[in-house]
């Protein structure tokens, strides 16, 4: 007896919803009727409607002016989820030939023709249709236009959609669902007689559908509208209360979420966010990030709920795309939702491979405002470490926030970051705002500086030059009267180069280097060229390429503020080639006005 009473419930709620709709009684399928060729469609317990034959035209099947692929992207989850019934096609007895020639389909129109040598009953009109949409799922846009064209032009397509309306009443709940997918997902209008239908019969069914059927219907009804999809959503609102201790799927719940949306009542939404959590450890990185995009498009803030995604994605933000980021940043930012952890974590992200994004992306993403923005507003009740490591990093990046500056340098900031472990870690990130601070020259409100007694002992330790490299660049400069050569030479009392060479000035005669001896004393750069000769490893570049990153690029940047031309040499320079070769690597590079003389004199000899 209690498990009937929910469903009388629904039952009577769902004949009230249909009664606020007066379309929905016997007119529930009137469109507009096209006056050219029109042809009569007939429904189960419906009058005789007028649908134009022009439904085979392209046109009729995108409505509302709505991106088809922008529509399909919430779907794609939905499909995923339940894999096993999507692909029961293939694994179904054969009890007759239709089945082995709808395997061999391979556009919707081979379905069309399909259906015009066999009369396909109920149960295969669902999958032939699911079969329809499958077949394009795998085109490129271009071809899926060209067979949807195809499709909607087929002379079967009409008498197909017939077959369709007069089996809806016939089917199971799981075929009307996928079916109504399938219709939508080819592009079918919602306003059509057919899909209509189709929803009428989801409607009539619905205290009977099963998680898999909410969610799929779900799916279908968030990218539509009208009367009798008003009337479902009010529906599934009470289908979802009444069967929400049941639900196991987290894709199946985060659908229904997002097509309850933001006008579904306060205690709803407070049963769901407790069904969530309940879920939590079932949550997947996907469904961290679409949770968040779902909460998002409620309207729904659930710090508890938030704070479980945001630790996922946080833990793995390496294997996330860059557009799923950029989304669920997009979302915090929609639910004013603030986690110094995530934020943090995603800035040492950007910094570190900020490198090798697309300016596309670098545009779309807007990091550094945006993210200084939003650091700003949680100040109050960031850490003084998380906010020196932000801070750290958006120095790296050339770029100087007020705001954060003026906070991190505050008496009572730097009296709490005394007492932190990790104390080699906070100096040396203090260091290298300094040194930004002082290099960079940052157009700031007020002048900032970083106080001495932060900045611990600033002398770096001097490494070794490497041998082969130190050799060959004094092999290279034998013969140099006029250049001098120094080793491991610490610059800006920071960085360490591995060798700095003093040369005169490209094209500078002997005569002007004499007279001017004593101004060269005074500002040696005046009248010389100093060249910075750096190792780099394999890692301080981008994979697969020569982008210097992370404190290589720094330091480049630096360096040339200093006045010091850098020349990088790689660690594959050094392994890879031999003696006489590297002699000619550090030439060109360093001497470039000699190898074009060279290149030239070869040009002329042979001539």
């Amino acid at each position: 007896m209690s498990a009937r009473v929910p469903k009388n419930i629904i039952r009577w709620s769902l004949r009230f919803c249909s009664q606020r709709f007066p379309r929905k009684q016997r007119n529930f399928l009137n469109t507009e009727c096209f006056s050219t060729h029109p042809v009569r469609l007939w429904c189960s317990k419906q009058n005789q409607k007028c649908l134009s034959r022009s439904l085979a035209c392209s046109e009729r099947f995108y409505s509302q002016n709505r991106n088809h692929n922008e529509e399909m992207d919430e779907i794609n989850n939905v499909e995923q989820s339940f894999p096993t019934d999507v692909t029961t096609l293939t694994q179904r007895p054969r009890l007759s030939p239709f089945w082995n020639h709808l395997e061999r389909c391979r556009s919707p129109s081979d379905v069309l023709d399909l259906t015009r040598m066999y009369s396909p009953t109920h149960h295969q009109v669902s999958n032939c249709l699911t079969h329809m949409w499958f077949s394009t799922k795998k085109m490129s846009e271009e071809q899926r236009f060209y067979e949807l064209q195809l499709m909607f032009e087929h002379p079967e397509f009409d008498k197909f959609l017939q077959r369709a309306m007069k089996s809806v009443q016939f089917m199971r709940n799981n075929d009307i669902t996928y079916a109504l997918l399938s219709l939508v997902k080819l592009g079918v209008p919602q306003r059509s007689y057919v899909v209509q239908t189709f929803l009428r019969a989801c409607q009539e069914k619905l205290s009977d559908f099963d998680e898999k059927n909410l969610s799929i219907l779900a799916s279908c009804l968030k990218q539509m509208d009208g009367p009798n999809v008003d009337a479902l959503k009010e529906g599934m609102r009470l289908v979802v209360e009444v069967s929400l201790p049941g639900i196991k799927n987290v894709v199946a719940l985060q659908t229904m979420m997002n097509l309850l949306g933001k006008d579904s009542p306060k205690d709803l939404k407070q049963k769901l966010e407790r069904k969530a959590l309940s879920m939590s450890d079932q949550f997947s990185l996907p469904n961290s990030q679409h949770m968040i995009r779902t909460m998002a498009a409620m309207g729904f803030y659930s710090k508890p709920l938030l704070h479980v995604c945001s630790k996922r994605i946080a833990e793995n933000l390496h294997s996330i795309p860059f557009t799923r980021l950029y989304q669920v940043l997009l979302s915090c930012k929609e639910l004013l939702y603030r986690d110094s952890h995530l934020l943090t974590e995603i800035s040492e992200y950007v910094a570190s491979t900020l490198d090798i994004w697309t300016n596309k992306q670098l545009v779309l993403f807007l990091f550094l405002d945006s993210l200084s923005d939003a650091l700003g507003s949680y100040l109050p009740n960031m850490p003084g470490l998380q906010l020196l490591k932000a801070v750290y990093c958006l120095c790296l990046l050339n770029h100087f926030p007020s705001v954060l500056l003026e906070h991190l340098l505050d008496s009572h900031v730097l009296e709490q970051l005394e007492i932190t472990k990790f104390p080699k870690s906070r100096e040396r990130m203090f260091q290298v705002v300094d040194l930004c601070l002082r290099l960079d020259c940052p157009p700031l409100p007020q002048p900032l500086t970083v106080p001495s007694s932060v900045l611990g002992n600033p002398s770096p330790n001097r490494p070794l030059v490497n041998p082969r490299l130190s050799q060959s660049l004094q092999s290279l400069l034998a013969g140099q009267t006029d250049t001098e050569f120094q080793e491991t030479v610490v610059v800006g009392n920071f960085y360490v180069v591995d060798g700095v060479i003093t040369k005169p000035l490209p094209n500078q005669s002997c005569e002007t280097e004499t007279s001017s001896c004593a101004e060269e004393q005074s500002s040696p750069a005046g009248s010389s060229q100093r060249i910075a000769v750096i190792y780099a490893p394999n890692s301080s570049f981008c994979y697969d390429t020569s982008h210097p990153r992370g404190h290589l690029a720094v330091q480049i940047r630096h360096l040339q503020i200093l006045g010091y031309s850098p020349v990088l040499v790689t660690q594959q320079d050094l392994q890879l080639v031999s003696d006489g070769e590297l002699l000619d690597v550090l030439r060109r590079r360093i001497f470039p006005e000699h190898a074009s003389e060279t290149y030239m004199k070869t040009e002329d000899l042979g001539s």
